[in-house]
């Protein structure tokens, strides 16, 4: 962004995303959060999508950049998955991203649900790629099948949200990840 207007209003764009969705964000209370004048965004956006656009991608890629710090990281896969899967998350906030997927205005934009559908795919693949590793090096029985393994544990977390939020309690989603490292554990040499 060129400008420190443009970054605020992408900023409270990706948070009012996070909080009420696409259809529940108004330009508006955009423009309230950021503490901009009434044709700020027009000047710097060509209307709300083009904002959400911004705000999408902006958190697909903290998104991507976080997880892949993690399971990058130095030990084996075994660990770096755990790590991920432990990791420190708002879960009654629901995943920024995933999120996304239940606002029907959002996913029929495709320019919009793109970003959404990316990232999870990376991130599909990228637990494929740690969980291949750790085949490979001897951390799980070979019957593990890395690509299917990967999809379980995101619906498994994104499910751990919903029923997090449904129940208002970060405990479905905690059990959720015991659940999955149980089935990791099933699978170790």
């Amino acid at each position: 962004m060129s400008t420190d207007t443009a970054r605020r209003l992408v900023d409270s764009m990706r948070e009012l995303l996070w909080e009420r969705g696409y259809t529940g964000t108004s330009p508006k209370a955009v423009l309230q959060r950021a503490g901009a004048g009434q044709g700020s965004m027009y000047h710097h956006f060509s209307g709300k999508a083009d904002l959400a656009q911004s705000a999408v991608t902006a958190t697909a890629a903290e998104l991507r950049a976080t997880v892949d710090a993690q399971l990058s990281a130095p030990g084996s896969a075994r660990d770096r998955i755990t790590g991920y899967l432990c990791r420190e998350r708002e879960v009654l906030r629901g995943c920024p991203i995933g999120g996304l997927t239940q606002d029907a205005e959002l996913m029929a934009d495709p320019a919009l649900r793109a970003p959404v559908a990316e990232t999870l795919a990376w991130l599909r693949g990228r637990l494929a790629e740690v969980l291949a590793e750790g085949v490979a090096a001897g951390e799980w029985r070979s019957s593990l099948d890395p690509d299917t393994t990967a999809t379980t544990l995101v619906a498994t977390l994104q499910g751990g949200y919903v029923l997090a939020r449904a129940a208002g309690s970060p405990e479905p989603f905690d059990q959720a990840v015991a659940g999955a490292l149980g089935l990791l554990a099933a699978f170790q040499v």
